[in-house]
């Protein structure tokens, strides 16, 4: 996608002149680590010139966040970046801050039902979704000349209050799509729509005991060959789920398992054989760059840097995106991308603890 300025999109922007940068920063939890991370990149990359800032964590609660954003607001910021908890919920609070003049801009989950975003910036995750998938062809050997099979393959989506998740979920389903017509993918629980794959708040509690409904209702007798996960966190619940049912990580008997977010333990699983065989990585440095620098291009008076300008609906219009590439990772890269790249460190791998409650 080319790179495009957009002027004029920004309703309640003020000139760059009169502008100091105070950009508030809501991130929906802590449990996921790339949150945490992505966190203190966006206050580096705006403390750079001396921009103050706000950030604040939701604890993936809705209200909760709502509140901070307008406390944010009372204090008096001109920009607010929001990884929202639910997309749906935070309408009356942006139309309040933009009829203060605040700069709203999306970050990695569209924000939905409210004219009031300006900006997105995310990853494309619509090619998430398939490079999720094309880990699972390829582990199985599956390929445009025939494969045998038929292989066995459950779907698991992300909470349904984000929009990201119908992405993940329909790149990946485009992807496997030919093979289940064809009959080399079987899916044995015929659960195969969003609605009934969603995991709320991304949560691996929940996805481990969707998973041992699934195993105990379908698998007494079949050979489970791949979950088609979409984040790390659930993927650990899958299998969790799946060592409980007997199955041993590591074994040909285990599943192939996709993830995403380049999670600390979930490299640790990949390097290790514990289970999760891929993810995709979302260089939030990257996101918090495109972030942040939007917000620097503002306050200088220029137009922030777009490359995709019809593609994400938020209910309301188009908003102005600016999508990264995401990276399959497994057993075979991890080191060179991860390692190399500086995002994480050995002793991250090795360190790396379950932030969530099982």
């Amino acid at each position: 996608m080319a790179a495009v300025t957009l002027a004029g999109c920004s309703g309640g922007e003020e000139s760059g002149s009169s502008l100091t940068g105070f950009t508030g920063i809501a991130m929906p939890t802590k449990t996921s680590d790339r949150w945490v991370i992505e966190g203190g990149f966006l206050e580096d990359q705006l403390h750079e010139p001396g921009y103050e800032t706000i950030l604040e964590y939701g604890d993936d609660d809705p209200e909760k966040q709502i509140s901070q954003i307008q406390g944010m607001v009372d204090q008096g910021v001109e920009f607010l970046i929001i990884g929202a908890i639910d997309n749906r919920s935070l309408g009356e609070v942006l139309a309040h801050a933009k009829d203060k003049g605040v700069m709203i801009i999306s970050y990695d989950r569209l924000i939905l039902d409210t004219p009031d975003v300006d900006y997105y910036a995310s990853f494309d995750n619509y090619q998430v979704g398939v490079l999720q998938a094309k880990h699972i062809l390829d582990r199985l050997g599956i390929s445009e000349d025939g494969a045998e099979g038929p292989f066995n393959v459950e779907i698991f989506s992300g909470s349904s209050d984000d929009s990201n998740s119908q992405y993940f979920f329909q790149g990946g389903l485009d992807t496997l799509e030919r093979y289940t017509y064809s009959g080399i993918i079987r899916i044995p629980s015929e659960q195969t729509e969003q609605e009934q794959t969603a995991t709320e708040r991304w949560s691996g509690p929940l996805a481990m005991e969707r998973m041992a409904g699934l195993l105990d209702e379908f698998y007494e007798d079949r050979h489970l060959d791949a979950v088609l996960s979409p984040y790390d966190g659930i993927s650990r619940g899958v299998i969790r789920a799946l060592e409980d049912f007997g199955l041993v990580p590591g074994t040909d008997e285990f599943p192939v398992i996709t993830g995403q977010d380049a999670e600390a333990l979930s490299i640790k699983f990949i390097r290790d054989d514990l289970g999760q065989t891929q993810t995709v990585f979302k260089d939030t440095r990257d996101l918090a760059a495109v972030a942040s620098g939007m917000v620097k291009s503002i306050v200088n008076g220029d137009d922030p840097e777009v490359n995709d300008l019809g593609t994400y609906n938020n209910g309301f219009k188009f908003v102005p995106s600016y999508l990264l590439e995401p990276v399959s990772i497994d057993k075979n890269n991890w080191e060179e991308e991860l390692i190399g790249s500086e995002y994480l460190t050995m002793e991250d791998i090795d360190n790396a603890v379950e932030p969530q409650d099982f």
